[in-house]
């Protein structure tokens, strides 16, 4: 077998790379994270919980509607620190890039990467630049760690019956903005990406409520994060079509382009398990942060062992994780 681009997509084929990767036997995993394959690793240090987690990013095209490489970088990075309860503190960022590449559009990246920053109140604290041959590599790759710390730290298998399941917004808009891109599609300012630091939406939900299990749905969309969530949490899910919170031009342009809108890539919503008598605290919180006014309650956790959509005409299907993300190189 060889590595395919199927194998970096987020879904079920990901997930096999993965078990090679991360066997306990292969691994000094600590008994500190790996093993959990969570969204990062929490560290007991001293009494406290330190977060840490990393990434690489090769979005492509690096510049598109609502962000570019720059900003997905950070905000990728300080994402997962916040689903895993962790206030965003320090990133380190390691950048590749191939010889000819404009100096204009680095510094454009860049000042994505601090206006980010900015908003997540993390600060970048160490890097390290190489540049690699015309033809070695497709432009730039950027790579971002970062560390937060944790009060109480949160999983992504935490989910139990009786648990209800929000989504902190519309689903599906970076995937589409990405594939519309590269299809040469103009949709205008209908579609773009979601990409967008979620610590300060996080916060307020973690003031409001208890959270039993967060995820962001990034590669592989909602269906492969919802799934995940249940099958860690050894639990069935069901969600109400009705109230999943799609934008109509992201419905529209998945039909034109026969994509599955929950399969696609989201850079700036999260999923979250909660008690059902703390739900609408916890929603009205997230709703009242810019990036949560389309925050919803989709479904419920109960006994079993399947993500089941009921549909808006009565009837019911399984959601099925993807093979692979549609859209390659998302983030």
């Amino acid at each position: 077998m060889k590595v395919s681009l199927m194998h970096g997509a987020g879904g079920e084929v990901m997930g096999e790379l993965l078990k090679v990767l991360t066997r306990i036997e292969h691994n000094n995993a600590g008994g500190i994270g790996l093993e959990a394959l969570d969204d990062g690793a929490v560290i007991p240090v001293d009494g406290m919980n330190i977060v840490f987690t990393t990434d690489s990013h090769v979005v492509r095209p690096i510049f598109f509607p609502g962000g570019d490489i720059g900003r997905i970088s950070i905000c990728g990075t300080v994402n997962d620190l916040a689903m895993m309860g962790g206030r965003p503190l320090a990133l380190s960022c390691g950048m590749i890039i191939e010889e000819g590449f404009e100096v204009a559009d680095l510094e454009r990246i860049v000042q994505s990467m601090d206006a980010a920053l900015g908003e997540s109140g993390a600060s970048l604290v160490t890097g390290d630049t190489k540049v690699l041959e015309k033809g070695a590599l497709d432009g730039i790759v950027i790579n971002t760690a970062g560390i937060g710390i944790a009060g109480t730290p949160v999983r992504d298998s935490g989910l139990l019956p009786g648990d209800v399941i929000l989504v902190s917004g519309t689903l599906g808009d970076h995937g589409l903005a990405i594939m519309a891109e590269r299809a040469g599609l103009s949709f205008g300012e209908q579609i773009r990406s979601d990409v967008a630091p979620l610590w300060g939406l996080v916060s307020r939900a973690l003031e409001a409520g208890t959270i039993h299990a967060m995820k962001d749905p990034t590669r592989g969309g909602f269906a492969s994060a919802i799934n995940e969530m249940a099958k860690k949490s050894r639990v069935s899910i069901r969600i109400d079509e009705e109230t999943v919170p799609l934008r109509k031009s992201v419905k529209s342009a998945s039909m034109m382009l026969g994509i599955d809108p929950l399969q696609v890539a989201n850079e700036g919503k999260v999923v979250m398990g909660v008690p059902a008598e703390e739900a609408e605290a916890i929603l009205a919180a997230i709703k009242s942060h810019h990036y949560g006014y389309n925050a919803a309650i989709i479904g419920r956790v109960t006994e079993g062992a399947h993500v089941i959509m009921e549909t808006a005409v009565g009837g019911e299907r399984f959601i099925e994780p993807p093979i692979g993300d549609p859209v390659p190189r998302v983030c």
